[in-house]
């Protein structure tokens, strides 16, 4: 089969919760792959540890802890790829949490606050520091990792949904604002993708063959099926594209 190239060498990509499930095989094959030059940022060192051990790669890693619903956090990161690399050509905003909700009325505010700030208030925290240096460098790419669930309501997902729903209006808001700048902002909305984060769902015979009955193309999505469309949208092919959310979901939304 031929190899799938998106023209990322030597680029300086930033990919948001880097070091596991999608975060991590995005990182795997813009290093592995396109021989790009990656930032990575999660919550806990251990798996920044492991995921720099499985890469390699040292002279074209960064790995840096950061809580990106954090601002002091988020400054230090850019601060460090920026120092780093002297650029910044993409953002990919891939952090995602989700504590299951089973009814939104009667959820606590505390619980409702720690899955909006994951989601949307980081997502705009680094989006907003990118913006800043892509505007001085002339350009770049911001490319959000929505999901299918901001657009249907489901199950225990209540509270993420609304996050991502609000993250692909901001993706717009943001597309239009940047534009004059050569910034394409873009997301992507998978849907069930097989990671530990939806392993609750689809470890159950029962529940996954319940699943793939709404997806015309008969499975639920692995990692790579992902991947592939957020390199696309971060790669020069998407140049005349932004404000969009592509749906990654095998058919489902079509239904």
């Amino acid at each position: 089969m031929e190899e799938i190239s998106y023209g990322m060498k030597d680029k300086v990509v930033l990919v948001t919760g880097g070091s596991r499930g999608i975060g991590l095989e995005i990182v795997r094959r813009l290093i592995h792959h396109e021989k790009a030059r990656v930032a990575i940022c999660g919550r806990k060192q251990d798996g920044l540890e492991a995921a720099r051990s499985l890469l390699g790669e040292q002279d074209r890693l960064l790995a840096l802890p950061a809580h990106i619903a954090r601002e002091d956090d988020v400054e230090r990161l850019f601060d460090a790829v920026e120092q780093r690399f002297g650029r910044l050509d993409v953002l990919i905003n891939n952090v995602g949490m989700n504590i299951m909700t089973p009814s939104l009325a009667e959820t606590e505010t505390n619980l409702w606050q720690k899955i909006i700030d994951t989601n949307l208030t980081g997502t705009f925290l680094c989006s907003r520091r990118a913006a800043a240096l892509m505007k001085a460098q002339g350009g770049g790419k911001i490319v959000a990792v929505s999901s299918i669930a901001a657009r249907k309501a489901a199950p225990a997902m209540g509270i993420y949904g609304i996050a991502k729903a609000a993250v692909e209006m901001m993706t717009k808001v943001l597309a239009v604002e940047l534009a004059p700048f050569n910034i394409q902002v873009n997301a992507l909305a998978p849907s069930m993708v097989r990671t530990d984060f939806s392993k609750p769902f689809w470890s159950s015979e029962p529940l996954y063959r319940e699943i793939v009955r709404a997806i015309p193309l008969g499975r639920i999505a692995e990692p790579i099926d992902v991947v592939h469309p957020v390199l696309f949208l971060a790669s020069r092919g998407s140049d005349f594209i932004t404000g969009h959310t592509l749906m990654v979901d095998g058919g489902a939304s079509a239904l």
